[in-house]
């Protein structure tokens, strides 16, 4: 049967409905308890009231059985014709469909299957539904029709349920852990007058009412280090964040990070700090320290591995970025080489790097490692380091070729800061859109006095693809944007 004649029958069984004397859209139904909490009720329980949506029915004679599920569990449910009535039993079996909602009252018994159900003796529609679930509702497979409809595929895989409750519980756990060690949570603009804060082609929109072009945020680190600046010692932000940029399986345009910063840390307690909060989180949510990732065994529960950014491209390229002094030097090494970098004649020294490193080391370090000592046209926002000048004090986590954490021993003085960014706007005016923006307003604040500082920053949707296993970040994203049909 066609679709839209699907949707006319069950058109058709809400006007039998109403007719009957029921409301297929009530106000509210009163739950004693939630489905999964049902589940742990002892056998002879009476007056339950559970409700969610019907995923199963299976009519007999006098008994017929059904399911209900929502997003944390599913319970069994019985009518009785000489329970409930013959016209009552009849009405339910003519009307009722697979994806309506119903509410119903009974007492928890175990059936000769010894399955906790409930009896029911009371049913209410709380939600008739128009359309019919998928035909093969309990397995989605196109891709594309699971992004699209993200509700359809959280009814039918019980791992996308998993997977999406394990998103909820490590933002909680990253919550809590940050509370615990004295941060404070807080909220910053997301509508800049600067693209400020990473190295990243932004959004561009229009505020009608003060008759400008603003910016959507690619970080909110310029606005945290303000507050730093104001007196808050350890603050961070769950952070909804725009990069217009391009797209593949790590990345997205439009995504979640936490970034923190804490005054008087450098880089090496920050490095420590972030060991101890991946061990607590993955205890936490995982109750191990090893994951598996594409047949690997990733293992956070030994000493973590450092890896200089020269050493790193030196040994996979056998390029030395220490002998190539500026952008045209290190084009022709790249050349040279073989190696292919996208854009290669636009971009300034330090973005020709990332691209290197990106292309030929990042993929290579599968277990955690830290990626440190970047060089300073690489980091304008980070302190520059007291052992090499030509270095930063900045670390990067990497797992499975993926980088989860970019953090620093924050720049604070305000001359250096201002000459660097300086910098970044001249390569900006000879064609790298990916270079920073001169920030005076920023400046200004940090002239005010800044202390010493560590930050870090972690996009949330890439940690939970990798701890659920999965390929792209699509996976983990509610419902991800994608082009219109």
């Amino acid at each position: 049967m066609a679709e839209e004649d699907l949707r006319q029958k069950r058109l058709n069984k809400i006007e039998r409905l109403r007719e009957a004397g029921c409301n297929p859209y009530p106000e509210r139904f009163e739950r004693t308890h939630r489905l999964n909490e049902a589940c742990q009720l002892e056998e002879g329980t009476e007056g339950v009231r559970i409700a969610g949506r019907l995923t199963a029915f299976r009519p007999f004679g006098k008994l017929s059985f059904g399911r209900l599920q929502d997003i944390h569990g599913s319970m069994q449910i019985a009518f009785q014709r000489d329970l409930i009535g013959t016209e009552t039993y009849q009405l339910i079996k003519k009307t009722i469909d697979i994806g309506d909602f119903i509410g119903v009252e009974g007492e928890v018994f175990r059936t000769k299957t010894g399955e906790l159900t409930i009896r029911v003796a009371h049913h209410e529609f709380l939600g008739k539904s128009l359309r019919p679930l998928p035909e093969k509702w309990h397995g989605l497979q196109d891709r594309e029709t699971i992004y699209r409809q993200r509700y359809l595929d959280l009814i039918a895989s019980p791992e996308s349920r998993e997977r999406f409750l394990l998103r909820t519980q490590v933002i909680q756990t990253l919550r809590r852990y940050l509370d615990e060690h004295g941060f404070q949570e807080v909220d910053t603009p997301i509508l800049c007058n600067k693209a400020t804060g990473a190295l990243a082609r932004p959004f561009k929109t229009h505020h009608n009412a003060l008759n400008m072009e603003v910016f959507l945020r690619i970080a909110p680190e310029t606005y945290l280090k303000r507050l730093i600046v104001a007196g808050y010692d350890r603050v961070y932000e769950m952070a909804r964040c725009f990069r217009n940029e391009g797209m593949d399986p790590s990345h997205l345009q439009d995504f979640t990070m936490l970034e923190y910063y804490a005054a008087y840390w450098n880089y090496e307690d920050n490095m420590r700090f972030t060991e101890e909060l991946f061990r607590f989180m993955l205890e936490t949510c995982l109750g191990s320290l090893q994951i598996e990732i594409a047949g690997e065994t990733i293992d956070f529960s030994k000493k973590w591995k450092r890896v200089s950014l020269r050493e790193g491209l030196l040994e996979e390229t056998g390029i030395d970025v220490d002998e190539c002094p500026d952008a045209d030097a290190l084009r022709e090494r790249i050349s040279a080489a073989g190696i292919e970098i996208e854009k290669a004649g636009t971009l300034g020294r330090g973005a020709l790097i990332d691209s290197l490193y990106k292309k030929t080391v990042r993929k290579k370090l599968i277990q955690p490692t830290f990626l440190v000592q970047h060089p300073i046209d690489l980091s304008p926002l980070a302190r520059r380091s007291d052992k090499d000048t030509n270095l930063t004090d900045r670390f990067q986590l990497v797992v499975a070729g993926w980088e989860i954490v970019n953090a620093y021993s924050e720049l604070v003085d305000p001359i250096d800061q201002r000459n660097r960014l300086e910098e970044q706007a001249a390569l900006r005016a000879a064609g790298d859109d990916e270079a920073m923006e001169l920030d005076e307003d920023y400046l200004l604040a940090m002239e005010h006095g800044m202390p010493p500082i560590s930050g870090w920053g972690m996009g949330i949707d890439r940690i939970v693809t990798l701890l659920t296993g999965q390929d792209n970040l699509r996976d983990v994203v509610p419902f991800p944007l994608l082009k219109n049909l």
